[in-house]
This record gives structure tokens, C-alpha cells and sequence, in this order.
């Protein structure tokens, strides 16, 4: 008898990011003043996205930077990489962290510019039109986010580098209209940059604001549709570990005390345990 074949491996829609943890991903990879940017992507996320979308040689994109992580890890890929950062200091930190990677053996190359991500076209090269094979990146949550915390014995936790900065320009810093109409406008741009068939990676998760919950991934699909972008996958990266057939929580600080505030009041909450990565497409 003739053995059944295999049956197909299918790409898993649950992306595991967390296996080990954020300060672990990063740790030799980075500089360790990464940490104090208060919305670091996960490194494992950019990973995922860029050796699923992309192949050795290709040309990535963040429009919205950070700290490099994007481009840190397709040029440890092989990729090319491009970052666009509005605020001088992550720009600055972007650049050191992609010299550090070239130090260490990464073998693409990135370049990082200083400016405003709804300008893009005339940010970048315009050399770069036409052939960015994929967009990793994700939206501002708001202004004041997680960022870091500290034990005082017996004075409770100082709390620092909780904010991306005071500038009032600042996607972070607009209302929530506003932060749509300027996301639609970035991924106009990113379009214009996009090979013919290109791909665009967004992490994004719901959140609460005045205790009503705001379904930013849904509002991100529509600012991709305004943008003439397809929608073609939704994947979810867990973020808690994989241990067999059980969850281990990897929830931080902050996570914890908006919860228990919440009970507190009366209220359910949840601790947040997944990011929506939402995949689009540019039309060929």
C-alpha cells in the first residue's frame, strides 16, 4: 500500500513572539537604552513579519520608527532597510542601534531619516518609489503609555519614560480623528513606495480611553481601505509564552494595576495578552 501523503503545512494565523521576553530579544542586539522608548515593537514580531513577506535582498520600510527595530532586524536578515522617525532622539537611538547591528555582523544595510512620516514622499529617497517590498510598522496608542517603573521601598513606584514627547505635532498627541487622518495619510505614502504587490505589516490592539474601549485594529482596516490597500491576512501575535498546552502570562506592571483599578471599581478588564498583526497589500 502507498503511504497517505503529507498533509500541507498550513502558515499558522497565531504568531508565538513571546517565548522569551522583550528585555531578552533585545538583550546584545540593542543598545540598552532601547528600553526607555515607552512602544517598542517586539523583536520577534519584526522578525516574523520580515522573513514571511520578504526575501534576502529586499527592501523594508518603517515609516514610524522608534528605536530601529524594523530595520535592526532585516538587516540581521539580509534585507535593506529604511526607518523614518519624527523625533530626533529615537532617530539618533534608530541609527546606533542599526551601527551596532553592522558591528555585530548584520549584513543588509538601513538608513534612518529624521522627519514626518506624513511627508514620506519627500522624506525618503524618491529613488525608493516603486520598490519597497514591505511596510512593518505600527500607529501611536496615544500620548502617555506604559514606560518604566521603579520600587521605593515604602513610597510605592516612580514612574519614567512613559511618553513618546511634550510635541504637540506629535501623532501621539491628536485626538483620535486626527491620529486616523494622519495614519490614512502615511499609508498613502508607504502605497506610493510599495512594489506592485507589496505587502504592509501593522501591529495594533485595542485600548481604553475614558474607560470605553477603542477597536484601533478595525480603525486601521478602514484607514488602509481609504489608502487603496487590500486587506489580505489578520494574524494575532500572542504575547504570552507557549509552555505545551498552557499560557504563561507575561503581563507588565502597568497592565496589572489598570486591571485591579478596574475590579476595583466594579468593572471587568482584562489583561491584554495578544496585538492584532494586520497584513495588507498593495495591488498588483
Amino acid at each position: 500500500m502507498t503511504a497517505n501523503p503529507a498533509p500541507p503545512t498550513l502558515p499558522l494565523s497565531v504568531w508565538p513572539v513571546a517565548q522569551r521576553t522583550a528585555r531578552g530579544q533585545r538583550a546584545g542586539r540593542y543598545l540598552e537604552i532601547s528600553g526607555n522608548h515607552p512602544a517598542k515593537m517586539l523583536p520577534a514580531i519584526a522578525q516574523r513579519a520580515i522573513t514571511t513577506y520578504t526575501q534576502p535582498g529586499d527592501i523594508t520600510l518603517d515609516p514610524m520608527c522608534g528605536i530601529g527595530t524594523t530595520l535592526v532586524e532585516a538587516i540581521y536578515l539580509g534585507r535593506d532597510a529604511v526607518g523614518v522617525e519624527y523625533e530626533q532622539p529615537w532617530a539618533d537611538l534608530a541609527r546606533a542601534n542599526v551601527e551596532l547591528a553592522r558591528s555585530k555582523g548584520a549584513t543588509g544595510h538601513a538608513e534612518v531619516f529624521t522627519g514626518d512620516a506624513r511627508y514620506l514622499e519627500t522624506t525618503v529617497d524618491p529613488a525608493l518609489q516603486g520598490l519597497v517590498a514591505l511596510v512593518v510598522t505600527s500607529p501611536p496608542y496615544g500620548a502617555s503609555l506604559h514606560g518604566q517603573v521603579r520600587a521605593r521601598p515604602g513610597q510605592g513606584v516612580a514612574k519614567s519614560h512613559e511618553r513618546y514627547s511634550r510635541d504637540p505635532e506629535n501623532l501621539a498627541h491628536q485626538s483620535f480623528d486626527n491620529l486616523l487622518g494622519g495614519f490614512t495619510t502615511i499609508l498613502r505614502g508607504c502605497k506610493t513606495m510599495l512594489r506592485p504587490g507589496g505587502f504592509v505589516v501593522v501591529t495594533a490592539r485595542p485600548w481604553r480611553r475614558a474607560g470605553e474601549l477603542v477597536d484601533l485594529p478595525a480603525a486601521v482596516l478602514a484607514c488602509a481601505e481609504d489608502a487603496g490597500l487590500i486587506a489580505y491576512e489578520a494574524n494575532v501575535a500572542l504575547l504570552t509564552g507557549l509552555r505545551g498546552d498552557s499560557l504563561v502570562p507575561s503581563v507588565s506592571f502597568f497592565q496589572l494595576e489598570h486591571v485591579r483599578k478596574a475590579r476595583a471599581a466594579g468593572t471587568l478588564h482584562l489583561a491584554i495578552a495578544h496585538e492584532d498583526i494586520l497584513v495588507l497589500r498593495n495591488p498588483i
